[in-house]
This record gives C-alpha cells, structure tokens and sequence, in this order.
C-alpha cells in the first residue's frame, strides 16, 4: 500500500514559461487570467468595485457580478519594460518559474479596457484623457502601443498578490486566475465599457454579501475575506502578510438545486475527487437519507435519517465486499426506532441480491448498533463486534456472535479484507474497519467530519483517545469513511488536526484551572475552557472537560477533592 498523499490541487506542479499545461490533466484547457480587486476608502469603511459581466449564451458566468479582469494577451510581455515592477518578485511571490509579471500587466490592462482605471504613472494630460480613448483600445497589442507611445509607466508596484483560483473541471470556458488588491487610483472615474462591463457598484464587502447578486463563489469567498478589514490600508497590508498562496481548485457537485462549484473548506469537496475526476459534476453532495452512494466497487453508504446536534447529518451505514461476490457486509446498521424499517430497506436494496452474511460495529452507541438484531432476522447474518462495557448511553443488548481481536481479519471475497482496529477513546468497545485493498478506514466515531467527538468518562477516555490517533497514524491510509459525514482524505493530517486540537483544549483547561483562586467545579470551567461552542452545548462539553480532568489528573498535574479541582 502507498502512504498517504497530497490531495490533487496541492500537487499540481506549475507549467512551463509560456507553456501549455500539458501535463497536469487538471489544467489542460485552462486559460491564464488575471483580476483586480479595487478598494476605495468610503464612510462606512472600505468600498470594492464589482461590475455585471455582458449576459451572453450558454455561458455560466454570464451577468454575473466580478471584479474587473480577463484573460492574459501575447502582447502583455513586451511591456515588462514599461512596468514599475521586477519580474522576479512577481514570479516568486506566484511561485512560478517566471513570468509572473505578465499576470500583473494584465490585471492593470483589462482593468482600464473594462471599467476605465488606469494603474499607471505618466504625463497629467494623458492620464486626464486616458477614458477618452479606451474604446480605441479594446485588445493587447492597441493597448501595448499606445502605453509606450503616450510614456507611460503601468504602477504594477501597486497590486498586491491576494489569491489563486481555478475554474471546476467541468465548466467551460476554464480559467486559471491570479487575483490582485490595489487602492483605485484617485482622480479617474470609473465607467462600464458596455461590452464586457454591463454595469457598476462601488459596494463595502458585506453590503455586497447581503445585496443578493449572483456572484461566482470565488467574488463571494474574496468579498468574505475583505470584511474584517476597516480601511484599505489594512486590507493591503494584510494581503501583504499572507504566507504562500495555495491554489483554490473548486469542484463540480449536484443537489436537488441542480449542479454547482463546490469549495475545497466544503465538506464532500474530497469525496468529489474520488468520486469524479473528470469533472462531471454527477456526484452528490448532500448526505440524503436512504440514498445509495457507492464509493468504490467494494463500498457504498446508506446515510440513515436520523439528523441531529449528537449524530450530524445522520448516521452512515457501509456495505463492504468483494467486486462480483454474492456476499456482503453490513457496517453499523444504524438506531432502532420509527426510521428503522425505511433505512433497512435501502439496506436491502443496495445489497441488490447478495447476501448479507456479516454484520459489524464500530461501537454499541444508540445511533450505530441496535438494528443489527432487526437486520439479523431478516438475513441471518452473524453479529460481529465488541459488547458495551459501561451502561450509559449504550445498546447493552447488543450481543455479537463474534468479538474481533485487534488486528484480525475477515476476507469479504478474493478482493476485499477487513481487518479489525480496536481504538478506544470515544467508547471502551470502539473498533475501526479496514479496508486494505483502498487503504481506507471506516472510523465509526472515533473520527467525525466537521466536528469532534465526545469524550464521556468512564467509557470514553481522553489519554486513551489520543493514544489510539496516534496509532493510527501509523497505518497506511489514504481515506477515512467516518459513521457521520462524507469521506475524508490526507488521514494523518486529520488524525494530527484531532490531536492538535485536544492538546490545545487541554492547555486552556490547565489555563483556567490556573487563573482561579481555590478548587472549582467543572461547570465553572465550562464558560472559559469551552467559550467557543453555542452554550446549548455545554452540557455535553461538561463530559469532554471531566475526561480532560481525569487525564490531567492520570498525568500528576491536576487533583481533585469533592468534586473540583485544582492544579498541581
């Protein structure tokens, strides 16, 4: 099995200067681009200028609401010299090998063609009169000319680097855009061309958030980022201040609104890529109860109806099995109560003939484990897991047939082993899946999608939570499949991401443990140690602090007498 690697868009490598990107399938018929985000000073704060693109059709972008730009010209490197800005610094900044300054040239050209602001230094009268003859300057080479034979020097200087986008596979025209931040030049109006540029607005961020435009989710995401900003000044020099720029590759996915980009922070953006990698847009991308989905030739999901604050958007049932084999298994059927019949029915269903002859848990929680007895009955299948060792919150009548040992293996077919993962943390009795022909683990709860897991002494256990991530981060994997959510990719950065994030909780209980006069009560902890989750959750995060406590505590640096607590 190969280690884990960097998902696709972090590894793309850069083509070559003024070459085709032949080689990266993910660019191939990409067009370079360039645009200009302008800010302007204003009551109220900083003001950006969007402009409606011409309504044209069958093109998905068309009267949408943009930043003024368009796509790089053969005529924009022979204006290197007549640019305040060194190619080297502009390619280094873009982490190209060079001709990074053509993205700026660009930016200050298709910016004055499309809405008539000229990033440029020169004699008065000409920058004066620059409006007047834009319309005789509609295309590079016009533009080219007429900047050296008017003296001008275009104020590239002036653009900071601020992002990088590539259009979804999938949609075309496809565009790979670098995006710059400039201060709008004082003195020059701003008019619509009335050919790519129907319309303007000067508009602070959030008034243009909550304007209701149709915007591309790359204006929405820069519009976003620019609220928090108070004047211009600090928006430029925070863009001056960011770390290396990663390319944001948004991807194709569907819902019952229709096809739509879907951004890398997304949920299903990962599973996307697995899914379609050439950009059909077919995969979709909302966790709908009783909906098939199959991930692999050996794996699909079943997402039970059964939504809340404790389980998300519901809980996944896997079956797993061997391509072309009669048999199958089921990985947590899922709760017992008024869904049950609907959800094993669609169990059934993608089962499509083969028989269920397995049935395994992850852990015997109430959302994961009680419809093995009911799915039992229907095929026969043995039950195979680990019984509840504590009570509370459990399916005690959860029986199994079979217990697995840490590391043994069950053979689904000539092509599919499941090997057992006992992981104890989240339940005593909790037992990772994995599937090693796809390098993929099924992680029940010990891994959840866009939120962490509870921590409930005495079942659950913090050292031995973390214990059981950092184990896992040695296997070789290239996927998580969590019981509540979509698949999840780079396994070992989200294993690292977990216990990142414990530690850091952790410091703070020992922060505010610190910070008290005497012994205090865990609920008096809460409001400092969990200030960033909704109060309506602070019971259920009263469970991780007691774990976080009693780890403390196991480490000799804290103590408890009578219930509270103290530092050691």
């Amino acid at each position: 099995m190969n280690a884990p690697s960097d998902t696709l868009a972090e590894r793309l490598s850069e083509w070559p200067a003024g070459g085709p990107w032949s080689d990266d399938h993910a660019l191939q018929g990409t067009r370079r681009a360039a645009s200009v985000v302008l800010l302007r000073d204003a009551e109220g704060g900083p003001q950006v200028l969007l402009l409606r693109r011409a309504v044209r059709d069958g093109d998905m972008r068309s009267g949408v609401w943009v930043f003024p730009g368009g796509v790089l010209d053969a005529a924009d490197p022979g204006l290197h010299d007549r640019a305040r800005g060194q190619d080297a610094a502009f390619s280094q900044r873009m982490q190209l090998p060079c001709r990074g300054l053509d993205y700026a040239i660009a930016a200050v050209r298709e910016c004055f063609e499309e809405v008539g602001l000229l990033l440029a230094d020169g004699p008065d009268t000409v920058l004066r009169q620059a409006a007047s003859v834009r319309p005789q300057l509609q295309d590079g080479p016009a533009f080219a000319d007429w900047v050296r034979q008017a003296g001008l020097v275009l104020a590239v200087d002036e653009l900071v680097y601020l992002a990088h986008w590539l259009t979804p596979l999938g949609m075309k025209p496809r565009f790979d855009t670098r995006f710059f931040l400039a201060r709008a030049p004082e003195g020059q109006e701003a008019v619509a061309d009335a050919g790519e540029a129907l319309e303007l607005a000067w508009m602070t961020p959030a008034q243009a958030l909550a304007a209701g435009l149709r915007m591309l989710p790359v204006t929405r995401a820069l519009l976003q980022g620019l609220t928090a900003h108070p004047t211009v000044d600090a928006a430029l020099d925070a863009a001056r201040q960011q770390g290396p720029i990663e390319r944001q590759f948004p991807r194709l996915g569907c819902d019952a609104q229709g096809v739509r980009p879907v951004l890398p922070h997304e949920l299903p953006y990962a599973e996307i890529s697995r899914l379609d990698p050439e950009g059909r847009g077919d995969v979709w991308i909302a966790l709908t109860p009783e909906r098939i989905v199959t991930l692999s030739p050996r794996v699909q999901r079943i997402t039970c109806g059964n939504g809340s604050m404790m389980t998300g958007p519901g809980t996944n049932t896997y079956l797993i099995g061997s391509p072309g084999h009669d048999e199958v298994a089921v990985l947590d059927p899922g709760p017992e109560d008024a869904r049950t019949e609907a959800h094993l029915q669609a169990v059934m269903a993608a089962a499509a003939g083969r028989r269920i002859t397995r049935i395994l848990v992850t852990h015997t929680h109430h959302d994961h484990s009680p419809a093995a007895r009911r799915l039992q009955a229907l095929t026969g299948a043995r039950l195979i897991g680990l019984p509840a060792q504590h009570p509370e919150w459990q399916d005690t009548g959860f029986q199994p047939e079979e217990v697995p040992q840490d590391g043994q293996c069950w053979r689904l077919g000539e092509d599919c082993t499941l090997r057992a993962v006992h992981t104890p943390g989240h339940a005593a009795n909790h037992v990772c899946w994995w599937l090693e022909q796809e390098a993929l683990l099924f992680t029940g709860d010990h891994v959840m999608q866009g939120s962490t897991v509870v921590i409930n002494p005495p079942d659950g256990d913090m050292a031995a939570y973390l214990a059981s991530l950092h184990w896992l981060q040695s296997l070789p994997l290239q996927w998580l499949a969590p019981g509540h959510g979509f698949l999840i990719e780079a396994p070992r950065r989200e294993f690292q991401r977990l216990i990142d994030h414990r530690l850091a909780r952790e410091a703070k209980v020992l922060a505010a443990l610190g910070e008290q006069p005497g012994p205090v009560a865990p609920a008096e902890l809460l409001p400092r140690v969990y200030g960033d989750v909704p109060p309506a959750r602070h019971a259920v995060a009263e469970r991780s602090l007691r774990a976080h406590l009693l780890k403390l505590q196991a480490d000799g640096r804290a103590t408890e007498a009578q219930g509270r607590w103290r530092v050691c």
